[in-house]
């Protein structure tokens, strides 16, 4: 439960948030040479959001940077599951969220989003709370880009304390492990929810430090990935993975099943989903190959700074 004496701002957080994903967009589309398409929405039970979307870039193949802003009278199945106490309450929520699907095999997939919700008790005080994080998915791993990424995550996070660093990274090793498979969906990054227990002041100046922090930590691994030459093997192996990555997010996502329950727009949702994905029967890479290396060396959770 909140204490923190000051009261939240939404709508500081709205302003912050529209700005950080025009300039993950400006960056990602210099980094792309084309540009990202843009589509204004709204939300029959109110509010509404911003897609930015690339299909068929140089660099990404496919990806999305999203801002909503949504609100409603009673809290979706999903939110009420997780904060029973707060079922029947009306409530408010919004965030930026970014999947990025590159072309290039040895190019990581990378998930980012920073998210504010915010409600009240049956007394009409008021619960907030902010989410967010960002992970590294390879087909093909790269240790100097793992650990850049959590170095990245790391000193975001380092300001505000040292143990939010460790605790966030096992949050994120935990929550983006796929149980029915019993395997990580990449090499993680950070992850947190329901987080205010800074205050909102601070916890707000740590959001946007992670924020901030995105596309330096993203965009030199994408860079050094993006023009590797590759055949007909590695983008099937990359089809394959991510269908790993389409499974966690139709049946544990808690941002994807929030969105569909709260009648959020389904094409906003869902462009977090790869462009092409491959399943196979019982397939299991060759012992020794390039992709039994993802899961003997990357896969397992480890700790990528302290190597």
């Amino acid at each position: 439960m909140n204490t923190a004496a000051a009261m939240p701002s939404p709508a500081a957080v709205k302003a912050y948030l529209l700005d950080l994903q025009e300039r993950i967009v400006q960056g990602l589309e210099q980094a792309d040479g084309r540009p990202f398409l843009r589509d204004e929405w709204q939300r029959e039970e109110g509010g509404g959001g911003i897609t930015r979307l690339i299909e068929e870039g140089h660099a990404l193949e496919r990806g999305g940077c999203n801002f909503s802003h949504v609100m409603g009278e009673k809290l979706p199945p999903s939110a009420a599951a997780h904060r029973p106490e707060l079922n029947g309450r009306a409530w408010e929520a919004m965030g930026v969220s970014l999947v990025l699907h590159p072309r290039n095999p040895y190019a990581p997939t990378v998930h980012f989003n920073v998210r504010f919700f915010t409600t009240s008790t049956t007394e009409g005080k008021p619960v907030w709370w902010f989410g967010g994080g960002m992970d590294l998915t390879p087909f093909y791993g790269n240790a100097g880009d793992a650990r850049h990424f959590h170095q990245s995550c790391h000193d975001a996070l380092a300001p505000f304390g040292e143990t939010l660093y460790p605790r966030f990274k096992k949050w994120c090793d935990d929550y983006f492990y796929l149980k029915h498979r019993k395997e990580a969906r990449g090499v993680g990054g950070i992850f947190f929810d329901d987080f205010n227990e800074l205050g909102f002041e601070q916890s707000f100046a740590m959001v946007r430090s992670v924020g901030d922090a995105f596309l330096a930590a993203y965009l030199p691994v994408l860079n050094a990935r993006k023009d590797t030459p590759y055949g007909e093997r590695e983008r099937g192996f990359q089809a394959y993975r991510r269908g790993r990555y389409v499974e966690f997010n139709l049946v544990f996502d808690r941002g994807t099943l929030f969105g569909l329950q709260s009648g959020g727009r389904t094409e906003a949702i869902l462009m977090s989903m790869p462009p092409q994905a491959q399943w196979r029967y019982d397939w299991h890479p060759a012992d020794g190959s390039p992709e039994a290396a993802l899961y003997t060396d990357f896969l397992p959770h480890r700790d990528w700074l302290a190597e």
